[in-house]
């Protein structure tokens, strides 16, 4: 009787893992999210609904300096009136789930973080910290209150490398930047799972402060799954400093998402901008951009240069799926680069802007040439017809366009028909929006780290995929040997990859290319070979499994037992001599062989002989075998058959 019998086999796994220390996250996706079925980093501590969230009630009213360490605990509602300094070197720490609701009447309440002192406001997932309006459901607006400002002690580009606070008065509180001796590791806290709700109050005619304001803060700043929505001005703006964020969003603010200026160098990675066709700025005083980047007010070529870097932001415009929507006059661009900025923007999605990119001005058209500024590897889509990307009349492009989409190695895709909407799953719900790709989205693939400026910040987590291969061991004649190919991806982080693939070599049948546990079946001898392929951030990685199928033998079963005749042995158990008789129903040449259970043949006590008609005997000589279980096997040119034989001297 034929089998098959399956190898022991390996895992065969790879690993991809770099240094912790690194920033950015790679991903194979472009935009803020993976797609499903992972979850959203929004989920739970996101709010898409602020206007009618209900809050507590206040528990306690500060209206006083903070001049020493302070805790805020879990279980209070803060009223916070007015522009409250947190001052001294002092630490103000808010714990999980604390809700502080600023007064509008008192014109302006704020919360300021001076320099060398620090807000460490650690909420979680399911207990964020939120900052928002004192006012009833149905009744807050935008500028209700001010916002937060962090101030630190990093580099900026100012003449004397220190400058304050537009809109409130000039004093040391109001102070930011480290002068003639920056800082570019100082601390203002830490702010994770925290919502900045209704702010921008008006101090003075065009000053506005924004929902965070960061002054040359600091790398040792942590910044992470932070949300501002309806305010007044920008939601996060940077002077200066070079402090590093993961996870913002932008909801329904009213100027700039992201602005950056002074010589900011810092990374900022995952981030999340809907707009709302009502809502923009006067385009008298400001038009309202996803990025607005200056190097600084006048273009000049002072150091530190704006330099940031931005990845994996998914950014939706006003026009919300319709390019003939009709939305507020101060809207613009997606991004907007200008005076002298020297930002780099990768991998990114920027969705229903009336206009697309503009790099703007003498300075940035110069830096984009000479690769100081990037903006590669990003989807423009759902822009207004021929305006995907803005230029200057006199300009140093030949073609902005040809720049975005060939320039340097700029893969850059330019998306205008009416399959844009297919690019995230549900962009246009404002209170249940699912912004990740869709199963046929381009942005599932396309997103690149290996830009230098990109790539020298780059890390990730140890991601190790394998896979192992689990069959069945002996599978009798006329069937196949079946099994199952497991892909494992160990790391927890949905981001590790996006894309892996099955083939086999001649002789297997896999049951699916994509499933990740397809089956498998081998109806024959020999070495075979299933491979897995995983594409993820960084790059593709093969694996490969051999498969060996060879003869496994065990009970008498007769195979073609009308041609072959019959075969047995006597005495059995056997512990002397031992008979093999054969009744053959015809003269073929036969061969007899022994076996022991590993498959080793240990004997062959006929080789070819003709059989005759009838009953053939034959001896078989134990004595050079030991106790145990052995098969005997009959093979003509007409099949085999095998029988069992315990040896017990």
């Amino acid at each position: 009787m034929k089998k098959l019998l399956l190898s022991a086999l390996t895992l065969a796994s790879f690993t991809s893992a770099i240094a912790q220390t690194n920033f950015f996250t790679k991903t194979c996706y472009r935009g803020a999210f993976a797609p499903a079925p992972n979850e959203m980093w929004t989920k739970d501590w996101a709010e898409f609904d602020p206007q009618n969230k209900v809050y507590p009630a206040p528990t306690v009213t500060i209206s006083a300096n903070i001049t020493s360490n302070t805790t805020w605990a879990t279980g209070t509602t803060v009223f916070l009136s007015g522009v409250i300094y947190v001052k001294g070197n002092s630490i103000l720490t808010i714990q999980p789930g604390v809700v502080i609701r600023a007064s509008k009447a008192a014109n302006g309440s704020a919360l300021v973080v001076t320099k060398g002192s620090q807000l460490i406001a650690n909420g979680t997932a399911t207990a964020p910290i939120v900052f928002t309006s004192d006012q009833a459901p149905g009744s807050r607006g935008v500028g209700d209150w001010g916002g937060i400002i962090l101030l630190g002690s990093a580099a900026l580009n100012y003449t004397t490398g220190i400058n304050n606070v537009e809109g409130l008065p000039v004093s040391v509180d109001t102070e930011f930047g480290g002068g003639t001796t920056p800082n570019n590791n100082d601390n203002s806290g830490s702010l994770k799972y925290v919502r900045i709700e209704f702010g921008g109050y008006v101090y003075q005619p065009n000053k506005e402060i924004n929902g965070l304001t960061m002054g040359a803060v600091g790398k040792g700043t942590t910044l992470e799954y932070i949300q501002t929505s309806y305010i007044n001005d920008d939601a996060f703006e940077w002077f200066g400093g070079n402090v590093n964020a993961k996870w913002l969003v932008s909801f329904r603010n009213l100027d700039d998402d992201f602005d950056t200026d002074n010589g900011w160098s810092g990374n900022v990675q995952f981030g999340l901008v809907v707009r709302d066709p009502n809502l923009a700025d006067n385009p008298t005083v400001s038009t309202s951009e996803g990025f607005e980047s200056d190097n600084d007010a006048n273009g000049t070529t002072a150091a530190p240069q704006t330099s940031g870097i931005f990845s994996n932001i998914t950014l939706l415009g006003p026009l919300r799926g319709a390019v003939t929507n009709s939305v507020a006059s101060g809207y613009r661009r997606g991004a907007r680069i200008r005076r002298n900025s020297g930002l780099k923007i990768y991998n990114s999605i920027f969705m229903d802007f009336r206009r697309g990119v503009h790099i703007d001005g003498t300075l940035c058209e110069a830096n984009a040439n000479t690769g100081v500024l990037k903006f590669k590897h990003n989807i423009i889509a759902g822009y207004e017809i021929g305006r995907a990307v803005e230029q200057n009349v006199t300009n140093t492009f030949t073609n902005a366009t040809t720049w975005l989409t060939t320039t340097s190695g700029n893969d850059t895709l330019l998306h205008s028909n009416p399959s844009f909407s297919l690019i995230l799953s549900s962009p246009y719900s404002f209170t249940s929006g699912d912004y990740r790709p869709t199963n046929s989205s381009i942005a599932l693939a396309g997103a690149s780290f290996t830009d230098a400026a990109l790539a020298s910040v780059t890390g990730t987590s140890s991601n190790q995929s394998a896979f192992s291969v689990l069959s069945s061991t002996c599978i009798g004649q006329g069937s196949t040997v079946t099994g199952t190919a497991n892909f494992v991806a160990s790391s927890t982080i949905a981001a590790d990859y996006c894309s892996f693939s099955w083939s086999v070599s001649p002789g297997v049948t896999i049951s699916s290319t994509s499933a990740i546990n397809p089956s498998f079946t081998i109806s024959t001898f020999g070495t075979f070979t299933i491979y897995l392929v995983v594409n993820d951030g960084n790059g593709q990685n093969s694996m490969m499994q051999t498969v060996t199928t060879n003869t496994c033998l065990d009970v008498s079963v007769k195979e073609n037992s009308s041609l072959i005749g019959s075969v047995n042995v006597f005495p059995n158990p056997s512990h002397d001599a031992t008979t093999i008789t054969v009744l053959s129903n015809n003269t073929d040449a036969m061969s007899i062989n022994v076996f022991d259970v590993t498959g080793k043949k240990v004997a062959s006590p006929v080789n070819n002989q003709a059989l005759a008609i009838g009953e053939n005997k034959f001896q078989l000589n134990i004595e050079m075998l030991t106790n145990g279980i052995y098969f005997v096997t009959l093979s003509t040119i007409n099949g085999k058959e095998t029988v069992k034989l315990v040896v017990n001297k």
